[in-house]
């Protein structure tokens, strides 16, 4: 028998991976990660029957380790993504200020998930500790953002800088969801996602409560153990010798060639640009035609009605073709700007608004993870990337979308009036805007469908 030399593997083979747990089935990422983990085996297999030690992992799809990766993944969508839809329980500044500091933080944490992707890829078994980094450094920001008196200071404390480290603490779930989920995967996206619609809502009360129950120290210690408690991987973290780690830059990313990824991106422009431009303006819109009070009632609502959407638009992913789902959802909030939004002069056509667009343009996130995973095709390993790259083209369009919308309100202000029968108020320009690219995107998920159906046949 030949001995096998290690320093040849890629990777080194710790053990052979055995599905456990009664109904669970092996997936593509588990078979791919078992071909990682055995090409430098050669022939030699019966060697490694002999000598490999046997790991027996969780169960796919169910049981109580994968439901408490859900639960834990909510957390964060709650703390990092509702925390920023809640920044004025901090400071008080005009909602220009308010909205540069959300936009910042949010862009960031989009954008920088195709790096961290590149990254992690090459140093997967650092993955856990920078968790560990990003929640310390997150917290800091949080500490010191609440003695700062100037606008610059909150942009980099709780924009640019919470930005990063919750791109960091957010970026596990990307990797390990693929992991955990196959057949129930939809299901399990949305209930996560649900958590963005969630705490933007109760974010306020959950974490004054939260302070006055247990203080600062220990609000921040529940914090700390929820999120990382259930943040652990399904697969063994792959090993490699000193310099053989895999390249930055992937070699082969055959998804650049794809029509469908490219429709995607396409659609995902569309979408973010178009929700994320509603999200800064709708409560404006409000106070014009109303109060404060309920331009406040009307933002919660908007970041919430998403929450129930995204839970059954996910599990309905699971049976369903993603693609119609995305068109039904884009075309049902493109016709309730133009008929709703655009005529709306009282609270009860804004209240219809938010309900329909909130939930129909916030369900939609939940289709992500299988519209990646339905790019990467025989290339399951590379969903995550996918996946990631789409998160890097949405943190552009967050910023493009709502500086278009800016210009467009801008002009309105000073050439619509008020009485006009459609989109008065100086909104009318936005309103097309928006309702366009929402059309557009239904428009693009269409097209996704029929591309999907050709490469089928």
């Amino acid at each position: 028998m030949t001995q096998l030399d290690r320093s040849e593997c890629p990777i080194e083979l710790t053990s052979v991976i055995l599905e456990s747990g009664c109904g669970s089935e092996e997936t593509a990422s588990d078979r791919q990660h078992l071909r990682e983990s055995s090409t430098c085996m050669g022939t030699i297999t019966s060697h490694a029957e002999e000598t490999a030690n046997v790991q027996e992992l969780p169960a796919i799809d169910g049981g109580w380790r994968a439901w408490r990766f859900v639960a834990s993944a909510f957390m964060v969508e709650v703390m990092i993504w509702g925390y920023e839809f809640s920044y004025g329980i901090f400071q008080e500044f005009s909602t220009v200020s308010i909205a540069a500091v959300g936009t910042s933080a949010i862009a960031i944490q989009y954008g920088e998930t195709l790096l961290l992707s590149l990254f992690f890829e090459r140093y997967p078994d650092l993955l856990k500790r920078s968790v560990w980094v990003a929640l310390g450094v997150a917290t800091l920001c949080l500490l010191l953002a609440s003695f700062v008196s100037q606008i610059s200071h909150l942009i980099m404390l709780q924009g640019v800088i919470f930005g990063i480290a919750g791109g960091f603490l957010y970026y596990p779930i990307l990797v390990l969801l693929p992991q955990w989920f196959h057949r129930r995967r939809g299901l399990a996206t949305g209930i996560i996602f649900s958590g963005s619609g969630f705490g933007g809502f109760a974010f306020p009360f959950l974490f004054q409560a939260l302070l006055e129950r247990y203080g600062f120290r220990w609000t921040l210690r529940i914090w700390a153990l929820v999120t990382l408690f259930g943040m652990q991987p399904r697969l063994p973290v792959p090993k490699f010798p000193r310099g053989q780690r895999p390249r930055f830059i992937p070699p082969q990313m055959h998804f650049l060639k794809s029509t469908l990824f490219w429709l995607l991106s396409i659609c995902t422009i569309m979408h973010a640009m178009s929700f994320y431009s509603v999200s800064l303006y709708i409560a404006t819109f409000t106070k014009v035609i109303s109060t404060p009070l309920s331009a406040s009632i009307v933002l919660a609502i908007f970041n919430s009605s998403g929450t129930v959407c995204q839970v059954v638009m996910g599990h309905l992913c699971d049976r369903f073709s993603y693609a119609w789902m995305m068109a039904g959802s884009t075309l049902v909030s493109g016709l309730a700007v133009f008929l709703l939004w655009g005529f709306a002069r009282e609270l009860t056509l804004i209240f219809l608004f938010v309900i329909i667009y909130g939930g129909f343009m916030g369900g939609y996130n939940a289709l992500g993870p299988a519209s990646a995973s339905d790019c990467a095709g025989n290339k399951p390993e590379q969903s995550s990337i996918i996946w990631a790259c789409i998160f890097f083209i949405r943190g552009i369009a967050v910023v493009a979308g709502p500086l278009v919308s800016g210009v467009l309100y801008g002009v309105g202000e000073t050439t619509e009036s008020a009485g006009s029968m459609y989109g008065g108020y100086g909104f009318k320009a936005l309103e097309v805007f928006v309702g366009t690219c929402t059309v557009a995107a239904s428009l693009g998920s269409v097209m996704m469908a029929i591309t999907r159906r050709k490469v089928q046949e």
